[in-house]
């Protein structure tokens, strides 16, 4: 792909801020758009952007995707030729408690930017999708191709709607436009409420994790730098439209998760058990041959050395920013 100047959505948070350090490495400009919010301390979102400001072919407006006069704006005022959408209301469980923001956010949100791209320039539009689209999906691996009409929480029927809305607008408007269903993406600067944060957080502290049902749950651990290869490789891709699953393809049970990062930082968690909450499903588990074939995806990082990379920037943080990080 030759360089292109790329609107992010969401580009302070974790994943828009390690594919925004990417785009501008290689030359790309970027408009960055994100409203900051208090899911977790904007503090840490103002560190994941100190380094861009050193390009000066980078951006960042601080707004809000339902603002459809900014966003109408920013189309006007900027000649952008991919948008990546990873602006959103995050998580299954805060999703149960405030359906309506999410539904605000994901649904309304992702509608007033698709609104906005008509009549632009815009050459190539990608969507962030979850792996929660496919509920407690009974076959394993999930596949692309797989019914997913039963969703079992609020977020992922936002993210199945979105998906719905970006083929509706790539219908009318022939802005080729790609579909990337993330499952559980981890890695240096994840986001506190996630599970390997709040784990290794609590541990170092010697406080008890949270522990939902057996142990037996399982997710489909996916390091950021492969999910960064991912999103490049559906840039670069020739599709009018298409969905990709990016995951690891190797499911992890919380239990073995636990017995890691204990491992890695020597000691015995203590464990704060729970009954498994409404809205969580049993495993994730991505088949991932649509993405290899097409885009070369190749994930490669797995899950002991992507949580021993977690931990030293975790450690990091701790040294220079400890109040955001203790």
């Amino acid at each position: 792909m030759s360089n292109k100047t790329v609107l992010v959505t969401g580009g302070s948070g974790f994943i828009g801020s390690h594919l925004i350090n990417r785009l501008l490495d290689e030359g790309n400009g970027v408009v960055c758009l994100d409203n900051l919010n208090d899911f977790y301390d904007p503090r840490i979102k103002d560190l994941n952007r100190e380094s861009h400001y050193d390009f000066d072919q980078y951006s960042f407006l601080e707004g809000d995707i339902r603002d459809q006069g900014q966003l109408n704006k920013i189309f006007k005022d900027n000649d952008i030729e991919v948008v990546i959408h990873l602006a959103a209301m995050a998580g299954v469980r805060p999703s149960l408690e405030d359906p309506k923001l999410y539904t605000d956010v994901n649904i309304n949100g992702t509608q007033n930017l698709l609104e906005a791209m008509n009549n632009s320039g815009v050459q190539k539009f990608l969507f962030a999708s979850s792996s929660s689209v496919y509920g407690n999906n009974k076959k394993t691996p999930f596949s692309e191709d797989d019914i997913v009409d039963y969703q079992i929480s609020p977020y992922g029927a936002t993210k199945k709607m979105g998906e719905i809305m970006c083929y509706t607008y790539h219908h009318l408007s022939e802005i080729p436009t790609t579909c990337l269903r993330f499952f559980t993406v981890y890695g240096p600067g994840q986001r506190p409420e996630m599970a390997i944060h709040k784990f290794t957080r609590l541990m170092k502290n010697n406080e008890p994790i949270p522990f939902y049902g057996d142990g037996s749950t399982a997710r489909d651990y996916t390091y950021i730098d492969d999910i960064i290869d991912g999103i490049f490789g559906a840039m670069n891709g020739k599709d009018q439209f298409v969905i990709y699953n990016l995951g690891h393809s190797d499911p992890v049970k919380l239990d073995e998760l636990v017995y890691v990062i204990g491992e890695r930082l020597g000691c015995e968690p203590i464990l704060d058990r729970h009954p498994l909450p409404a809205g969580d499903v049993i495993q994730t588990f991505a088949d991932v041959s649509r993405a290899k074939s097409r885009l070369d995806y190749e994930p490669q990082v797995r899950i002991d050395d992507g949580i021993s990379q977690f931990i030293e920037w975790f450690d990091r943080m701790v040294t220079s920013h400890g109040e955001l990080f203790s």
